[in-house]
């Protein structure tokens, strides 16, 4: 039977299995609670027992010292409830109470999901994890200063590893090199979590505009939010230029099949004739703007392109968007 987990002083509660870790709990209930390695190493996720029974698992004695679990501390990356248990903890509410850290990363998988996109999986020390709000990028760190920036693609609850999709850009230096002489096991150095683009907590549809890789960051979104079974009305609509750079559309094509409250629409701007598309045409923002006539009740989110974002910023707000209602994260790419 599960345990009730209370947190002080927010108040939310969730329920934990005694057999999942209490920041597993926390996370499968879409509490952000902050971590750093969840093995026990770094003391991140250090909170207090005010109240109930745990088990602390296996620790190291220098991040929980004897001095701690005097005071009733556990590193909830490793507690197990024993009982309905009452923390004291502090919950992470935006971005910002993130801090983003440099990290060494290897290459663990490559797979190129259309001409010109590839998916890189990358794996962090053993004992480090990367904590994000889904929505966020990180930027690789190169030896003479320069930084280039990618969107997160995975749910945060999911982070064995870290998943990218990058497009190739003709002449960019870094996607040349991702697309030519990047190989398996490569080591690489990256800085994160960074932006402030993520789901704010709100009950209003939420209208998920994504042009090409901008599918990456709606991607760790809405697997985030399905998973929590968020009680809102998502929409997202694609925008691509042909059939195959709709690179992953198997997957909201599935989530549209498994939850109600969840609409995938495609838009291809410019389908070449072997792609026998039926489905909707033209700008992907104009898509949008076809099936709300008012937008005063509704979030929107964006990625992709700087023309796209800014298209869409316009017109969305003289269809009645409030200007606070639009987020966005606007690739802009260096060569």
């Amino acid at each position: 039977m599960p345990c009730q987990i209370t947190l002080q002083p927010s108040g939310h509660q969730f329920n934990a299995e005694t057999t999942e870790t209490l920041l597993e709990a926390a996370l499968n209930a879409g509490v952000n609670l902050p971590y750093g390695c969840r093995n026990g190493a770094c003391g991140a996720c250090k909170g207090r027992v005010v109240q109930g029974e745990v088990d602390l698992g296996t620790f190291q004695p220098s991040t929980l010292t004897e001095a701690d679990r005097a005071e009733g501390r556990a590193l909830l990356c490793t507690a197990h409830a024993r009982s309905d248990l009452t923390l004291e903890i502090r919950e992470i509410g935006k971005a910002g109470e993130i801090a983003p850290r440099t990290l060494p990363c290897r290459v663990e998988r490559m797979e190129r999901l259309s001409p010109d996109v590839m998916a890189l999986w990358l794996k962090l020390p053993a004992n480090e994890r990367l904590q994000f709000l889904p929505g966020q990028y990180i930027d690789f760190l190169f030896k003479d200063g320069r930084r280039r920036s990618f969107s997160l693609a995975h749910n945060p609850e999911h982070d064995e590893l870290v998943e990218l999709h990058i497009r190739h850009v003709p002449g960019g230096w870094f996607t040349d090199q991702v697309f030519g002489s990047m190989k398996v096991k490569d080591i690489l150095r990256i800085h994160g979590p960074l932006g402030s683009f993520y789901l704010q907590e709100s009950d209003k549809p939420a209208i998920l505009l994504a042009g090409g890789t901008g599918y990456a960051p709606m991607k760790s979104i809405l697997s985030h939010a399905l998973h929590n079974a968020e009680d809102r009305h998502f929409i997202l609509y694609w925008g691509a230029r042909t059939r195959a750079d709709l690179y992953q559309a198997e997957g909201p094509q599935q989530w549209a099949q498994q939850f109600p409250r969840f609409d995938f629409i495609p838009v291809l701007s410019e389908p070449k004739a072997d792609d026998a598309w039926n489905g909707r045409t033209g700008l992907v923002h104009e898509a949008a703007l076809a099936d709300f006539a008012d937008l005063s009740g509704v979030e929107v989110y964006a990625c992709g392109a700087p023309a796209m974002i800014n298209a869409a910023r316009r017109d969305f707000t003289a269809h009645g968007l409030p200007e606070d209602a639009f987020y966005a994260d606007s690739f802009n790419f260096q060569s």
